[in-house]
């Protein structure tokens, strides 16, 4: 009887239970039951493409998985020995037995997929917890591979990107890189990071034993929305050839570095941003460096004549033609300036002064031009001054004030000294000359393309200004062909080119005027202008910009002419006199 009464009490628990867990509490169990079953997985939106002006692709995310191990699951692991009974299911490795069970085994059959060390995977796999990372960035081909290894619920594949980039060391450090978040955090990865990065998706489902979505489960998902593309102004093969060329002139010429740009003169177009450094984009190196054609400035040297010539015709002051005679050196406020060579008074023109590069010449000619105007045309040709690209890292240079300038400065300015800039500035600075004296904003994207495949064309950052007459401009060119036609060894067969030199002191390692920057812009054809390429060397053998960065231009520009087709230019009939 007392066994009897014992039993009926546990059945009256039991049926009072169960009434509880199926009637009272029933609705709240399931749903904390679905709720343990129930995970948020997240869509992982693709981060945008960059590409050249023709559709060559630079960067790109190409899809990558992260796998993940379930300790728990590991550790209570046991191998299906194979059979005719166990067929698909079972676990061997090349053939054999596993020979463990366990985190150990479940390391076994992983460790040759995922080309990792057993013992490493095991530790991994030891741990507590249903989470850890065993290995990220694999190839969905891997990920294949672990899938029939027949580890569900144990070992699993979360979707990923790893960006990629095709062409090593080409566009580097301008390129850039992005962090282990897939944030671009330097060069052009982190000036278009937002149109770059897209948004995220998201499932909500609940989840078998085996880690697999149990069907008709899932309550909630919104769709991941990829990255916009980015088409960037440069060209490819004219990047390519660029930076080869720089390469190996640096090495003919000794220089630690050079830089290089090539602008299309009607567009304002940006197809070559080079310098001579070997960085692979995407690398530590990238993601901790600003591309040195972008950082880098210095003294324009006697390019900057280009610029003072400008304003004395534009203000009145002279004509290219007007006649000067030139000794080698003169005194001006108790401040001696020399021309790079000895030579007697020379009867030069206006046009003469700049073919022959003369200091003194300049001085002589910028006479009734006040340190105000001086300032201002140097300033108005854009130098100093942000260009409107927006590139990491890229500095304006430096351009005191007219109220700044000491008794040798106000001088010196007149032949490219006392002020920096830097290459992109000074390429379009010259091109205000191809334009007839308009300046154009300069463009590096060209275009964005969202991921249902619209695309808008990007405008320049800015307004296209004058800066000086078309007449005046057509002055400043017929002379700028004449300092070309100056340098017999640097030419282009069949095409004319107007073109300026510059060689300036900058401090060295020591601090002190030890180091030289040669610097040489040519706009090419001169009679129906297309492009302008500037080339700027540090340190190099023969120290004059056009021994050595001329000849660089030239290689350069023949390249151009080839590519794009240039008809071949008209003869000059209609040069300025250099001498009287």
């Amino acid at each position: 009887m007392a066994i009897g009464v014992l039993l009926a009490l546990m059945g009256t628990a039991c049926l009072i239970q169960l009434a509880n867990v199926q009637l009272i509490n029933g609705k709240s169990m399931a749903q904390a039951a679905a709720q343990s079953r129930t995970i948020t997985v997240t869509l992982k939106a693709s981060r945008g493409k960059i590409m050249d002006t023709n559709g060559s692709i630079l960067a790109q995310s190409v899809e990558r998985y992260t796998i993940i191990g379930n300790p728990e699951g590991a550790q209570a692991f046991t191998p299906i020995t194979c059979t005719k009974q166990t067929g698909d299911i079972c676990h061997q490795i090349n053939g054999k037995p596993v020979g463990a069970t366990g985190a150990a085994a479940v390391a076994r059959l992983l460790a040759p997929v995922l080309d990792m060390d057993a013992t490493e995977l095991g530790a991994m796999l030891s741990g507590t917890g249903q989470y850890a990372v065993l290995k990220k960035d694999v190839t969905p081909a891997v990920k294949r591979k672990i899938s029939k290894l027949n580890l569900d619920g144990i070992v699993y594949a979360e979707l990923s990107n790893e960006r990629i980039y095709s062409n090593g060391t080409l566009m580097g450090a301008l390129l850039g890189g992005v962090d282990s978040e897939g944030k671009g955090v330097a060069g052009i990865e982190q000036m278009e990071n937002k149109t770059l990065t897209g948004e995220d998706g998201y499932q909500v489902y609940q989840q078998g034993n085996n880690g697999v979505e149990i069907p008709g489960t899932m309550t909630e998902s919104k769709d991941a929305v990829n990255g916009s593309d980015i088409t960037l102004t440069i060209d490819h093969d004219v990047q390519w050839y660029v930076e080869k060329v720089l390469r190996e002139s640096c090495e003919k010429y000794s220089s630690p570095w050079g830089i290089a740009v090539v602008q299309d003169t009607q567009t304002g177009d940006i197809l070559a941003l080079a310098d001579s450094d070997e960085i692979e984009a995407g690398s530590d190196q990238a993601k901790m460096t600003v591309s040195r054609a972008v950082r880098e400035t210095f003294e324009p040297g006697s390019i900057g004549k280009v610029f003072t010539m400008s304003g004395m015709i534009q203000l009145g002051l002279h004509q290219a033609s007007d006649k000067f005679t030139v000794p080698d050196h003169i005194t001006v406020n108790g401040q001696t300036y020399s021309d790079a060579t000895t030579h007697g008074d020379e009867r030069w023109t206006l046009a003469g002064i700049l073919e022959q590069s003369s200091n003194v010449g300049m001085i002589i000619a910028g006479e009734k031009m006040s340190n105000e105007q001086r300032y201002d045309f140097i300033r108005k040709f854009g130098v100093g001054q942000d260009n409107g690209l927006g590139l990491p890292g890229e500095s304006d240079g430096l351009l005191y004030s007219a109220d700044q300038w000491d008794l040798r400065t106000q001088n010196t300015v007149l032949f490219g000294q006392a002020y920096t800039t830097n290459a992109l500035q000074l390429t379009n600075a010259v091109a205000v000359i191809a334009n007839k004296g308009v300046k154009k904003p300069q463009r590096i994207i060209k275009t964005i393309s969202d991921a249902e495949g619209h695309s808008e064309e990007q405008k320049p950052g800015g307004e296209a200004t004058r800066v000086i007459d078309e007449q005046v401009a057509s002055q400043v060119m017929n002379a700028m062909e004449s300092v070309s036609d100056h340098y017999q060894f640097v030419k282009v067969d069949g095409y004319r080119v107007a073109a300026k030199s510059g060689t300036a002191e900058v401090a060295g390692a020591d601090g002190r005027l030890s180091s030289i920057i040669s610097d040489y812009s040519a706009i090419i054809p001169a009679d129906n202008p297309r492009f302008v390429v500037t080339v700027v060397l540090k340190d190099p053998q023969s120290v004059f910009g056009g021994l050595t960065a001329g000849p660089v231009t030239a290689e350069i520009g023949e390249f151009l002419m080839q590519k794009y087709e240039v008809p071949a230019s008209s003869p000059r009939t209609d040069a300025i006199p250099v001498t009287w």
